[in-house]
């Protein structure tokens, strides 16, 4: 092993003691209490030294390797939310809630989104683990609740895959009509797959050019539109500079505000992915300095390449027009005059596929690495191969992805939209529960005769930012239920909840009934 990239054992987390206190007495309750000293562990620890600083079951994660860098990282988090939902589903937004509701939609979203990668951002420098959000829950919540986040966290990347594999099929159809769709999305799998399967230091390399591409064609779309918007680039159908009236030429909100309301949940789900950041803390170099930074970085640029857009969008196309059959970056650039918009949009939108795909896989290879690592699941699926890769997790992975591309085929009216509502409000769940672990976290530290200024970077406007997170989470997970197309999707969320929570009790009550003795993971040949 080298010195520059160090098993993720040389990184211990916090040793957060055994030894319960006024903790509840019930079976979800946290297998842990107070914390006994800070959780800053030097990078170039060895694990022997880890390991005597406090073992936990959670204290090693010892054969994944820390091969990614803060441009990794940032990159990683954007290409996870950077996808078709803003190329291609914008259009659709901003026709149902107009133009300044749809802005201030994303900035109410924005708002959200960004409060919780501040509870995570406390969280995963104090924990840098692989899979860290059920490690939090089941630690500072309850162990039912740790792997109830896992599964959901698991469904919400494995349905997307299914998603993206479909969607690069198709998109390669534009260029290459004659051959069949299952074609290229086997293409798609096998790149993906091999990209995973190499490295974590191919995977995160592979990523940040997929996303570079994107942000490229996104900062380029702003700057040749606000060039339009002021009249020096010609504009089809204008005789002068378009600049903004469009944003409030039917008023501010046109379809009135209840529409506004829906958008702020689709807003959600188009910021999920940010929270990748934490997934990838246990492979990440200097987590303490990379999170931080990663997580302000990424938000900004969301804002700005999100809102953005939208803005240019709205102000070069009347809203009525704006994505109807055709993506509005499409109807942009072609009215500008550029040649083959269409080609290039189609280029960039399969690149977004991809860089959506290798983040999903990435995502859920780890859920399920660290959750056979926990012991929820069979412990082999943690073994990694001497290059520090899960293969039996990424296997699992991209099988339940496979899964997921069949029945969007074969079940497309059932069991595919079932998951699609599930892997929709999943990421919601999540961000409650990583708010949540916060606030506990939180509590135990200063319980324990710690104080904040001992934390490398602490939540900034504790209590108020964690409660603020908490309470917007929840209330955008509630509230679906006043949207009638989305209230189906809450319906389902709610009972997988219960079903997720009544496996793992009778996986509780088996594993009494049949003790077994459980090993350690070990390396691949």
């Amino acid at each position: 092993m080298s010195q520059t990239e160090p098993d993720a054992a040389a990184q211990s987390q916090p040793h957060i003691s055994d030894t319960m206190t006024g903790a509840p007495a019930s079976a979800d309750a946290p297998a842990d209490a107070s914390i006994d000293e800070p959780a800053n562990v030097p990078a170039d620890a060895s694990s022997s030294d880890a390991a005597s600083g406090g073992n936990t079951k959670h204290a090693l994660h010892t054969n994944l390797k820390r091969g990614m860098e803060s441009r990794h990282l940032q990159m990683i988090s954007l290409g996870g939310v950077i996808g078709t939902g803003l190329f291609l589903s914008s259009g659709y937004t901003i026709q149902q809630a107009g133009p300044i509701g749809t802005i201030l939609a994303y900035a109410i979203g924005a708002v959200i989104v960004y409060l919780v990668m501040l509870t995570l951002g406390e969280l995963s420098v104090a924990m840098p683990v692989t899979g860290s959000f059920h490690v939090y829950a089941e630690k500072f919540i309850g162990p039912g609740t740790g792997f109830v986040i896992a599964i959901q966290y698991w469904l919400t990347w494995t349905v997307a895959l299914g998603s993206e594999f479909t969607a690069a099929g198709l998109l390669m159809q534009r260029w290459f009509p004659q051959t069949p769709t299952w074609v290229w999305s086997a293409a798609c799998i096998i790149l993906i797959f091999t990209l995973n399967a190499l490295s974590v230091r191919f995977f995160a390399e592979a990523e940040f050019w997929f996303a570079s591409i994107k942000v490229f064609a996104i900062c380029a779309f702003i700057a040749i539109g606000l060039l339009a918007i002021f009249g020096v680039i010609p504009m089809k159908g204008y005789t002068h500079a378009p600049m903004f009236g469009n944003l409030t030429k039917d008023g501010i909100f046109p379809n009135g505000f209840m529409p506004v309301f829906a958008t702020i949940l689709t807003v959600n789900f188009a910021f999920s992915g940010t929270e990748l950041i934490g997934v990838t803390a246990g492979e990440t170099r200097d987590p303490e300095t990379a999170v931080p930074k990663a997580i302000h970085t990424t938000l900004w640029r969301l804002v700005l390449f999100f809102i953005g857009s939208i803005v240019v969008m709205c102000a070069l196309i009347p809203w009525r027009q704006a994505g109807v059959g055709e993506s509005p970056f499409v109807l942009v650039f072609s009215s500008i005059g550029i040649p083959y918009a269409a080609d290039i949009m189609n280029f960039v939108v399969l690149t977004a596929v991809l860089s959506a795909s290798n983040s999903g896989l990435y995502a859920s290879t780890r859920m399920v690495w660290s959750m056979g690592h926990e012991g929820m699941i069979p412990r082999w699926f943690a073994k990694t191969t001497r290059h520090g890769v899960p293969l039996l997790a990424l296997c699992a992975a991209m099988a339940g992805g496979l899964l997921a591309l069949l029945s969007s085929v074969i079940a497309a009216s059932t069991v595919y939209l079932v998951l699609v509502a599930l892997s929709g409000l999943s990421a919601v769940v999540v961000w409650i529960a990583i708010a949540y672990c916060q606030i506990v976290f939180r509590k135990r530290w200063i319980a324990s005769g710690h104080t904040a200024a001992e934390l490398k970077y602490s939540t900034p406007g504790y209590p108020y930012t964690s409660w603020g997170a908490f309470i917007l989470c929840t209330a955008s997970f509630l509230l679906v239920f006043f949207d009638k197309e989305q209230r189906f999707a809450l319906g389902a969320e709610l009972v997988f909840i219960v079903l997720c929570y009544g496996a793992y009790f009778v996986q509780r009550w088996w594993r009494k009934r049949h003790p077994r003795e459980e090993d350690e993971p070990l390396r691949l040949p």
